[in-house]
């Protein structure tokens, strides 16, 4: 098998995700750290990887590819030894493509980075309620896209699950899920976080995030 390097930074949701993916595909990969706060990521060498100077970014046999769930995809299609974390079936893949779409969309794109650009790039330490409102309101959605099943596509755990946990992990800091409101998601969240080395993947660095938007906000409303 070729050699995998993933590069990224341990409070990024999207990361983690990936990391998730390996850890369950049995993977062995080198780990490196950009140095984003450095503008390591700015470098031409690193520019040369990744022209959107984004993290993730995996290397595979001296191929790049960015974007999480491009790379989580890819990682099955290229190494599983099955198609549960991706099924091939059309509507089963579809239903996972409409979650990683949901996850993207909303609640990376739409719940923490909303909040999370303005607190680091322009110094603001204050987030207007409306903003927590908004995660409140995609966990509405979670709780129903879950059910009565026990993972977010069915009975499996499939890179949806993934995906959402990162960011879902990283934002029950400023908006805690309230297991009387959100039995589904709260369950579904305890399932995810008891798998093997699920701490060490994602929760450590989940709870460095939070840490970071604590440090930083003052006032919500």
């Amino acid at each position: 098998m070729s050699k995998l390097v993933l590069y990224g930074v341990e409070t990024c949701p999207p990361v983690r995700a990936c990391k998730l993916t390996l850890a369950a595909l049995g993977l062995k990969y080198e780990y490196k750290l950009v140095d984003i706060v450095a503008g390591e990521q700015r470098t031409k060498e690193y520019f040369l990887k990744n022209p959107q100077r984004s993290v993730p970014t995996l290397e595979d046999d001296g191929k790049f590819i960015w974007e999480s769930h491009a790379i989580c995809a890819y990682l099955v299609r290229r190494y599983a030894k099955d198609d549960a974390l991706y099924p091939k079936d059309y509507f089963k893949r579809a239903l996972v493509d409409q979650r990683l779409h949901f996850e993207s969309g909303v609640l990376f794109q739409g719940c923490i980075r909303s909040f999370a650009a303005p607190l680091v790039y322009k110094n603001e330490t204050e987030i207007p309620r409306s903003k927590i409102d908004e995660i409140f309101e995609a966990y509405d959605f979670l709780e129903s896209f879950i059910g009565n099943q026990p993972y977010l596509c069915g009975s499996g755990i499939t890179i949806a699950d993934y995906s959402m946990v990162s960011s879902v992990s990283s934002l029950v800091g400023l908006a805690p899920i309230d297991s009387k409101r959100y039995p589904k998601l709260s369950g579904w969240l305890e399932r995810m976080s008891s798998l093997p080395n699920y701490h060490s993947l994602n929760g450590d660095g989940a709870q460095k995030l939070i840490d970071m938007f604590n440090s930083r906000i003052t006032k919500i409303g």
